[in-house]
Formats: structure tokens, sequence, C-alpha cells
């Protein structure tokens, strides 16, 4: 207390730049959204390369998740298909599945899927979709989506963020749900929030035996539309193996479309333009984590040694207050020992809370 009264007008000016400087670093650490580069306004809904990181964990099987439960399988001549799906603690049921394509080549297959022009002409239970924002720098897009569903479910309303990263011929293309201030809600369509879906494609040997061209799509996807999940459940086992027929079908009917047509649609434009990225920049991804962590650490360590330097100013106060008191006291010996003996005291203070590091 002593200190503080008879601290000069500087001190006070050092302290309060250190608490400006503390509370900074604390916004760094606790709020992800501070940082020394200020986003643009337009990536608050991209998907990012976290989106990225989890597909590409998803298709490893080390997502963390629990075991996927078989389904089904299925083939035609020209189609292999598998399913699995499994129940998180929380969240709607998860689906994935795996199909294999003869006679397919992976920029066919991912543009078929983002085609979305096409699409509304051989998948029925889409209604409408439309283009609410795009970015031709990576390729990204957010389209708005009405579907149909069959027997008591009414239309249900979507708005999805999109991307696709290549890799060596092999695409992670990623949709999820997004929020977007431009679509109102409404009663009807019902908007459906928690969405995901998406799928990996790649080049595979074919079955047949021969040197034809064969891909395969490993899928994943789930939803919540608002209905029981049991009875959701029920109704997907049912339908499963008659939407990847008509999925089939559209694929067939797709290629030859493309095959006499000169032009192609603006959403397969925005697939063509998705982010190319190498193996060397998936092993820095999948380190970004343990870096993360090492940034974490080195940003304590610095908070640590901003409150250091702060106790020592208050130390170097408290002393300084005790010695001009004393002096202005009072010019004995006696007077100056006892108040030197409690500004040493005073000055120990937060030695315990930051002790000396140990070599």
């Amino acid at each position: 207390m002593v200190g503080w009264v008879w601290r000069p007008r500087w001190a006070g000016l050092v302290v309060k730049n250190q608490n400006q400087n503390l509370n900074l670093q604390q916004q760094l650490v606790h709020n992800p959204s501070c940082s020394s580069s200020v986003a643009k306004k337009e990536d608050d809904h991209l998907l990012k390369d976290e989106d990225l990181k989890h597909l590409r964990r998803l298709v490893e099987k080390r997502d963390g998740g629990p075991q996927w439960k078989h389904m089904m399988d299925g083939s035609t001549r020209t189609m292999t298909y598998q399913a699995w799906q499994r129940d998180l603690e929380r969240g709607p049921p998860q689906y994935c599945s795996m199909t294999l394509y003869e006679d397919a080549t992976p920029e066919l297959l991912r543009d078929f899927f983002w085609d979305d022009n096409l699409r509304l002409k051989w998948d029925d239970m889409l209604l409408h979709a439309t283009i609410l924002e795009e970015f031709p720098a990576i390729g990204a897009s957010i389209v708005h989506w009405i579907r149909r569903f069959p027997l008591f479910c009414s239309d249900r309303e979507y708005i999805i963020g999109r991307r696709i990263w290549e890799l060596d011929g092999s695409f992670y293309c990623v949709t999820k749900g997004v929020p977007n201030p431009s679509v109102p809600r409404k009663q009807k369509p019902r908007h459906v929030d928690v969405y995901y879906s998406s799928w990996f494609i790649r080049s595979v040997q074919s079955k047949k035996g021969n040197n034809q061209a064969a891909c395969e799509v490993i899928f994943f996807h789930y939803e919540d539309m608002g209905i029981p999940w049991e009875i959701a459940k029920l109704g997907v086992r049912q339908a499963m193996w008659g939407t990847a027929k008509k999925i089939e079908q559209g694929f067939r009917w797709y290629q030859k479309e493309r095959a006499f047509s000169k032009t192609v649609s603006h959403h397969v434009v925005m697939a063509q333009m998705g982010t190319k990225i190498d193996q060397d920049y998936l092993t820095r991804l999948e380190s970004n984590e343990h870096d993360e962590d090492v940034a974490q650490t080195q940003m304590m360590t610095h908070q640590e040694k901003q409150e250091g330097i702060y106790m020592n100013i208050q130390k170097l106060l408290v002393i300084g207050g005790a010695i001009i008191l004393a002096c202005s006291l009072d010019r004995g010996q006696l007077t100056k020992a006892v108040m030197f003996g409690v500004a040493k005291r005073f000055g120990n203070i937060g030695r315990r809370a930051f002790p000396a590091r140990q070599l």
C-alpha cells in the first residue's frame, strides 16, 4: 500500500501498458477469432482444411468414432455396393458406403455429384437447387437445396457449403450444412441444420479383370431431419439399395449426356477449380495438431513471462515506496532498517507463484 501511494506517474503508465498486453495475450489464447491478420468476412462459412482432415480420417477409419456395423451388399453388372451404419452417443445415425463403378473415371464422377443442373433431371427428390455464393479462387460454393421425401415426410430445405480437394487424381469432396442469412427461415419447407454428406473418389482396378477404367467412391452421410432417429434408420435401410441403383442409373445417363455435349454447367466449372494438394501438404496438415499444441505452450510461456515482469514492477514499487517513506519519516538507522525489512518481505510476493525453472 505504501509503495502504491508513493509511486511516480511513470510507474502507473508502465503497469497500465503491461495490463493491456496481458489482456491482449489472454484474448489470443481464449478467443481463436483474434489474430494478427484479420480473416476476410467471405471466409466465415468456407470449408477449411479441418474439413479435409476430418474426411481423410473417416476414409482411413481413424476418426475416433465407434465401429461401423455392416448393413448390406449388392451388385449389378456395372456396380458393386456395400453399406455400414453406426450410432454415436449424441447426434443422428451415420452411414458409410463403398461403391465401385465399372467404366468410370474420377473426374466424371466428381462432375456428376457436383452438377446440380443435370441432377435436377435424374434425381426426382431434388426440387430446387441454386447457388447462393461462390469462391472461385478455391472452387468452393454455397448452394440452396429443397428436397422431396417420400411417405409422411414433408419437403426439407438445406444450405450447403461445398468444396473439393484434389490429390494425385483422387478427390476429397466435402459438403455440409452452413448458416447463411440470405435465406430467411420459414415454417415450410423445414430447414435442416445438421447435414454432412462427403465422399472420396479414386481410381481402382476393375473387378472384371481387364484394363477397363473403374472408380471407387467411399461415401459418408448423416443428417437430422427432425424425425425420430429409429424411424429414420428403418426408412434408410428399406430405401438404401434402391437409392444406390438409382444413383448408378443417373450416372450412366450423365455419361451419355457428357459424351455428346460440347459445354459443361457452371457447377462443373467450379468443381474443376478445386484445391490441388500433394502428399507433403497432407503430411503437414496432419502434423498441425502437434504444432498447435507447441504454439499454445509458447503462448502460455510468453504470458508467464509478461506476468513475471508485472510482478517485478510491483516489487520495485513496493521497495521504492518503503524507501521514500523511511527517508521522509525519520533519519534514524532503526526506522530505516525496519522499513527495509518490511520492503524485503513484500518484495518476495509472487515468488511461490512463479518459481525459477530448474535446468
